[in-house]
């Protein structure tokens, strides 16, 4: 089977998406791709969690041509490819439509950085796309999606903040492996949960002091982190 390690790699960070109740039904998808290969993986289009297997994940190049797989891929591969073509530093992809960050993109508003959890994995606010034009909207729909989203980042760096919410839509996530994409989409909406209930709670609230966001996330990221242990090999 091509890329098998791949696909189940993909499969599992589907599989965790549904474990951490961030999709119903068959909302949602994660991708990866092979970089030495130029092949991405990606969940099939509206197959139930429980039925996907390892040969069901839909093998593509990064134009779009269908590699390996006998199912249609997840629609939104365009907005997929667009990623990894614009952002060479990531090898997964994940969307959902979790409930309180779908809601932050449905507000068309960025989530502020109110507390350390945050700092921790987004160097900044999760900003939001603009609205898609009626054209965009009536062409190639999904690839647009894509392009709102390189378009948001061309002043930020996608490592230091792997996520994004796309307005009126839903967030996409990113990260090293398709793994640490699930992983960011997970952080994701319980930030824009607590982010939430913190406005709730406070609507006066103020974003984190820029000297502790930075220290929480430089400490986690960077050349000089610090938390965690040391990794061998």
């Amino acid at each position: 089977m091509l890329l098998k390690t791949l696909r189940e790699e993909v499969l599992e960070a589907n599989l965790e998406l549904v474990r951490r109740g961030l999709v119903l039904y068959t909302f949602g998808n994660v991708s990866g791709i092979d970089r030495g290969e130029g092949l991405v993986a990606i969940k099939p289009s509206g197959v139930p969690y429980e039925e996907l297997t390892p040969a069901q994940i839909v093998i593509s190049d990064l134009q779009g041509t269908i590699v390996d797989g006998k199912l249609r891929p997840s629609s939104d591969l365009p907005t997929h490819l667009e990623l990894y073509r614009h952002f060479s530093n990531i090898c997964g992809v994940a969307h959902t439509h979790s409930e309180f960050a779908t809601a932050w993109a449905q507000a068309e508003t960025p989530i502020p950085c109110f507390g350390t959890t945050h700092a921790d994995y987004f160097h900044g606010p999760v900003p939001v796309t603009a609205r898609l034009s009626a054209s965009e909207i009536a062409g190639e729909y999904e690839l647009e999606t894509g392009v709102a989203i390189c378009r948001t980042f061309a002043k930020l760096d996608p490592r230091a903040i792997p996520a994004v919410l796309v307005a009126g839509h839903a967030p996409f996530c990113w990260g090293a492996s398709a793994a640490e994409a699930a992983h960011n989409a997970v952080i994701l909406e319980y930030v824009a949960r607590m982010a939430c209930h913190t406005l709730s709670i406070n609507p006066e609230s103020r974003p984190l002091a820029h000297e502790l966001h930075d220290k929480h996330f430089l400490r986690k990221h960077g050349r000089n982190a610090y938390y965690g242990q040391v990794k061998t090999q």
